[in-house]
């Protein structure tokens, strides 16, 4: 598989878009980067959960690899293109793009179940005091 390979893959999901991030080439859904791309296109990156990450790392361990630090254990993980299939890659971008999705679900919250103060202490927040000024004219 070669970078224009998951590049078509990655932007062959729904309302994906390609942006720079960090001089590389990363991949939007959502509002949220799920894939990148490294600068010499010779590996990519999905951000999965921890547990799909598991999964993708012992059925495919030449393919997959964690990343680095704190990132890699929340998740994230390389695609090592030399050695990824298509079919397998694209289960693994289609699960990064859908953990996208739910992030961004999740931190919209419907107008109907925000709090709101009561309707009196809305109405006293918004009068305004009208204090006078003392004149310091003799």
């Amino acid at each position: 598989m070669r970078g224009n390979d998951f590049r078509r893959l990655v932007l062959g999901m729904p309302g994906t878009i390609e942006a720079s991030h960090m001089a590389h080439p990363d991949f939007r859904a959502h509002g949220r980067i799920f894939a990148t791309l490294n600068a010499e296109e010779t590996r990519g990156a999905v951000m999965l959960t921890p547990e799909q990450q598991h999964t993708f790392l012992a059925d495919h361990a030449a393919m997959f690899s964690p990343c680095p630090g704190a990132w890699g254990q929340a998740g994230s993980t390389y695609v090592h293109l030399d050695a990824a299939d298509e079919d397998t890659v694209g289960e693994a971008v289609t699960l990064a793009w859908q953990n996208a999705a739910a992030k961004a679900a999740a931190k919209k919250k419907p107008a109907s179940t925000r709090k709101r103060a009561p309707a009196k202490k809305r109405a006293a927040a918004t009068k305004k005091r009208a204090t006078p000024r003392k004149s310091t004219r003799k």
